[in-house]
């Protein structure tokens, strides 16, 4: 089946085209680029929702839980789950699928586990590219559920509107640790596991954390929730649409996507340019030479970069 005829199903809400569009952009990169140049026009409606936080915090139950509560409302959810790849075999462990069979089946709900590949952040390559099907496939809410891999997990920030930390008791010092990284990426803290002991002090430091910061235009809320027993989802929900209303009151909301934006098309044209350099350099097997050089001391990493520059920019090519 041609992709015209996969986004024309698609766009008439079958899920398996989705799927299927989804498949393409992952693993064939020209057919993806004209995939996605043909969906643009559908995209840019659907509110997209990090879910992020410590590996054990309990992400994927309350993924779950969220996704249930929306669809009950009439909500279309889409949930992308990133897993880590195994750098020996190349294989992901794709659990998400498995945790949420149940909801898999319903109409309402697109599923899809991605491995990262190997890429850092905890978010796939390709997450970008299944995020823009998605969008243009009308899903209201489209939740991204990272692998839990530590500070690198600020890359979830140029893809978000709405960041949900989930945080749980027994971390202590942890919180410390980490919130150089990724404390300050949070627009909402979950404490989950909250019927546990610590809870109410979990949540009192990451208010006092947040009670240090004084450049904060608005003071994320900290919800405390216990996802495995469906409490506290529905405060968790009103305080994402509550996000939602200040992003577009304020304007936050059209200056985030424009960064986003931003930021995707800067990497789109440093992919490019890699490209154009590496091919440069392979052709005339000139970069083994300088690295000679370069270790021996008789040129820097400056010349050579401006070296090859200079020969870029005086190609015809």
């Amino acid at each position: 089946m041609s992709y015209m005829k996969l986004i024309e199903n698609m766009l008439k809400g079958q899920k398996r085209a989705c799927g299927k569009l989804i498949t393409i952009v992952e693993n064939e990169p020209e057919e993806a680029e004209k995939i996605l140049r043909e969906i643009h026009q559908y995209t840019g409606k659907a509110h997209i929702i990090g879910i992020t936080g410590p590996p054990g915090a309990g992400k994927s139950t309350l993924t779950d839980k969220m996704v249930k509560a929306l669809i009950k409302e009439g909500n279309k959810v889409a949930v992308i789950a990133i897993d880590p790849t195994s750098p020996y075999t190349g294989g992901s462990i794709l659990g998400d699928r498995i945790r949420m069979q149940d909801l898999a089946l319903d109409p309402n709900v697109f599923i899809r586990s991605m491995g990262t590949r190997g890429h850092l952040g905890g978010l796939s390559k390709y997450t970008k590219n299944a995020l823009k099907v998605l969008d243009a496939a009308g899903y209201d809410y489209i939740i991204i559920e990272t692998v839990g891999v530590g500070q690198s997990e600020v890359d979830i920030v140029k893809i978000a509107d709405t960041i949900i930390m989930v945080m749980v008791p027994g971390l202590g010092d942890d919180i410390q640790s980490i919130k150089a990284g990724i404390m300050e990426i949070g627009d909402i803290f979950a404490v989950n596991k909250s019927d546990l002991f610590g809870a109410d002090r979990t949540a009192t430091e990451i208010n006092m954390m947040l009670d240090l910061s004084m450049d904060m235009e608005r003071r994320p809320p900290v919800v405390k929730v216990v996802a495995a027993k469906n409490e506290g989802i529905d405060d968790l929900i009103n305080e994402v649409r509550e996000h939602i209303n200040y992003l577009k009151k304020s304007g936050k909301f059209e200056e985030r996507r424009k960064n986003n934006l931003k930021l995707e098309v800067v990497e789109l044209i440093e992919e490019e340019l890699r490209k154009i350099v590496i091919s440069h350099t392979d052709k005339e097997s000139k970069l083994d030479g300088e690295v000679v050089d370069i270790l021996n001391k008789k040129k820097n990493v400056y010349e050579v970069r401006d070296e090859f520059l200079g020969k870029l920019n005086r190609s015809p090519n």
